[in-house]
């Protein structure tokens, strides 16, 4: 004798439920805002930061003697010449700033300039924080 069949156990639709078609569609829909919401801010930090009103770099410094130290500088601008504000720090060899710095650059662009930091005591080296126009903020 062969064993008889028992009954067919209920599919897992049936024992548990279909997941709603309208819950799938909000899951969708609201990770397509999502992402279109973070490309669209990515877009914007893009071009908003892409081509900033002044940028500089630092060349090289200079240690004069205990009370000075030179830094020099390549500022350039973005579309136009701006006024713009450049810091520079001096600091000693136990990380103390020695002396400060903020100057108005020339409006050559890509000039290298030299600035003179006037310090309380011998500096070991010179921080170049950089440049920033109105409306721009950060130092670059």
């Amino acid at each position: 004798m062969s064993p008889r069949p028992g009954p067919v156990p209920p599919s897992l639709t049936e024992r548990y439920g279909a997941p709603s078609r309208a819950r799938r569609t909000a899951v969708v829909v609201g990770a397509g805002v999502v992402a279109v919401s973070f490309l669209g801010w990515l877009l914007w930090a893009m071009l908003f930061h892409a081509n900033p009103a002044v940028s500089s770099e630092e060349i090289g410094f200079k240690i004069v003697d205990d009370h000075t130290a030179t830094i020099k500088v390549r500022v350039s601008y973005g579309d136009d010449p701006v006024d713009a504000t450049c810091v520079a720090r001096a600091i000693s060899h136990d990380k103390a700033v020695m002396g400060q710095l903020s100057v108005t650059p020339t409006r050559e662009d890509g000039a290298v300039q030299e600035f003179t930091v006037r310090t309380e005591r011998r500096a070991t080296t010179v921080e170049w924080l950089g440049c920033k126009a109105a409306g721009q903020p950060r130092y670059r």
